[in-house]
C-alpha cells in the first residue's frame, strides 16, 4: 500500500467506512506478528502485542500524518509495544521458556518435541543454543535490538530500518554492526564448550 493510497484509505476509514480497516490488518497482521515475536520470543504474546497494535493504530488513526507508508507506522506501533512488553514482564520460568521454544519450532515448521527422530540430548543442547541465542539478543542495548531484530527477524532493508527508527541509513548500518560484534562476544564463551 503505497503513501497515497494509505491515505487515502485512512481518510475513507475516518469518514465511516470502517469496514476497511479489516483490509489494513489482513494485509500488515504477518508482518506485525513477526515483529512482536522477534522481541518477545514467545508465540502468545506475540498474538496479544498484535492484537493490541491494530487496537492502538485504530484508535490513534486521526493521528496518521501520511509522512511514511502505513506499514512503517504499523513497525513503529509494534516496536514500542513489543519493547513495552518486554521491559514490563516478569522472568518466565525455564519451563516455560522451554515450553514456547517448542511450539514456536512447532509453528516454524521444525521439529517439535515428541515429533523428531533426535535424541533427549540433542534436543537439550539445541534448546540450550535457542535459549543463549534469544538472551543475547535480549541483552542487546535498545536500538541495536531493535535495528538487529527487524533487519533479521522482519528481513528489512537497512533503508526500511532507518525509516522506521527514524534515523540514517548509517546509522542503522553502524547499529547492525555493534549488535553482531556484541552478539559474537556473548556467544563465544557458549560455542567454546
Amino acid at each position: 500500500m503505497d503513501l497515497i493510497q494509505g491515505n487515502t484509505t485512512i481518510e475513507r476509514i475516518l469518514n465511516g467506512e470502517r469496514e476497511l480497516y479489516a483490509e489494513i490488518v489482513r494485509d500488515h497482521q504477518d508482518m506485525v506478528f513477526r515483529t512482536c515475536i522477534g522481541f518477545t520470543h514467545n508465540s502468545e504474546d506475540a498474538e496479544d502485542l498484535t492484537q493490541e497494535v491494530f487496537i492502538n493504530a485504530y484508535q490513534q488513526l486521526s493521528r496518521f500524518k501520511g509522512d511514511s507508508k502505513i506499514s512503517t507506522w504499523l513497525y513503529r506501533i509494534a516496536v514500542n509495544a513489543s519493547l513495552n512488553h518486554v521491559r514490563n514482564s516478569k522472568k518466565r520460568s525455564i519451563f516455560q521458556r522451554i515450553e514456547s521454544i517448542f511450539v514456536k519450532e512447532k509453528i516454524d515448521g521444525q521439529h517439535a518435541l515428541g515429533q523428531s527422530g533426535d535424541s533427549p540430548e540433542h534436543l537439550l543442547i539445541s534448546l540450550q543454543e535457542n535459549e543463549a541465542i534469544q538472551h543475547a539478543i535480549d541483552s542487546l542495548p535498545q536500538n541495536q535490538r531493535v535495528a538487529f531484530t527487524l533487519s533479521k527477524y522482519d528481513e528489512l532493508s537497512q533503508s526500511e530500518v532507518a525509516e522506521i527508527m527514524s534515523i540514517s541509513d548509517g546509522a542503522v548500518e553502524q547499529l547492525l554492526q555493534r549488535a553482531k560484534v556484541n552478539l559474537r562476544k556473548k556467544l563465544a564463551p557458549f560455542y567454546k564448550k
